[in-house]
C-alpha cells in the first residue's frame, strides 16, 4: 500500500529537528522546496507510514496553500493511475487565506504573514492581496473548495482522510456531511495544532506554530488510532507488532 500525504509545514515537519524548513535552506540537500530531510524523517507522516509498514509519498511543502495541495494531488493521481487502487491519501489543510500564483512558469505560495518571497513585479499585487484579505470569505471559499475535492476523490474511489492543520471551520455552520473522511472540521479543538497543544506539547518556535519530533510522534499515533477506530484501512493491512 502507498500512503500519499500532502500538506504544509505541519506535515513537512518544519523545525521539528533543524531550523530549516526546506531542503535547499542549508545548501546541502538540493535546490528545491521539498521538506528538509532531517525534519521529514521525524514528521508524523513518516512515522505513520512506518507504523503501517507501507511506502510513503509525501508532497507536503512548507508555506503551501490549499490550492497547491489540490493541484499537486491531482497531478499525482493523473500520473499514477496504476497505483490508485492501492493508495490511501491523507491531506492536512493549511490556513484559509493562502493562494498560489503562477508567474513566468513558477508557482508562488502567498499568505498573509507579510514575509512571502515574490519577485519585484508581484510586490504591488501582494500588497493589494494583504489589504483585501477577508477571512470570512476565505474560510467559506476553502470550505467549498475542500468539499468539492472530497467529492472528487470519493467519485474516483480513492480512500482518503482530511484534517485541519491550524485553521478550522468553527465559524461556519456544519452544513456538510463529511462522514469519517474529515477529523472534526468544524471543531476548534480538533485541528493538529489544538490537539497537540491540549495534550501538553509546546511550539518549538512560537512565531511559526511548529512542533517538535515528540508532537509528531503523538500525532502519528493519534491518526493511526482514528484510522483503526473508523476502519479506514482494513485491519489485515495494519501490522500488529
Amino acid at each position: 500500500m502507498i500512503l500519499y500525504v500532502n500538506g504544509c509545514s505541519h506535515t513537512a515537519g518544519a523545525e521539528a529537528v533543524v531550523n530549516e524548513a526546506f531542503a535547499v535552506d542549508d545548501g546541502r540537500n538540493g535546490i528545491d522546496r521539498r521538506p528538509h530531510p532531517e525534519n521529514l524523517a521525524v514528521s508524523w507522516c513518516t512515522q505513520l507510514a512506518q507504523r503501517l509498514g507501507v511506502e510513503l509519498h509525501c508532497d507536503a511543502e512548507s508555506a503551501s496553500s490549499n490550492d497547491r495541495m489540490i493541484r499537486t494531488t491531482r497531478d499525482w493521481i493523473k500520473n499514477n493511475p496504476d497505483k490508485l487502487a492501492d493508495t490511501f491519501m491523507i491531506i492536512q489543510w493549511s490556513t484559509w487565506e493562502r493562494e498560489e500564483w503562477l508567474h513566468n512558469g513558477t508557482w508562488y505560495q502567498v499568505n498573509a504573514s507579510g514575509w512571502d518571497m515574490v519577485p519585484p513585479e508581484l510586490q504591488d499585487r501582494y500588497r493589494q492581496y494583504i489589504i483585501d484579505v477577508d477571512w470570512k470569505t476565505a474560510t467559506r471559499r476553502a470550505h467549498d473548495q475542500i468539499w468539492a475535492f472530497h467529492q472528487e476523490l470519493t467519485q474516483l474511489q480513492i480512500p482518503h482522510l482530511f484534517f485541519n492543520g491550524h485553521s478550522t471551520f468553527s465559524e461556519l455552520s456544519a452544513d456538510r456531511d463529511w462522514g469519517i473522511q474529515y477529523i472534526q472540521p468544524y471543531s476548534i479543538d480538533h485541528s493538529y495544532s489544538a490537539v497537540c497543544r491540549n495534550n501538553g506539547f509546546e511550539y518549538v518556535n512560537p512565531k511559526s506554530y511548529h512542533f517538535g519530533a515528540d508532537a509528531h510522534c503523538f500525532w502519528a499515533n493519534y491518526v493511526l488510532q482514528y484510522i483503526i477506530d473508523n476502519n479506514l484501512i482494513m485491519p489485515n493491512e495494519i501490522p500488529t507488532d
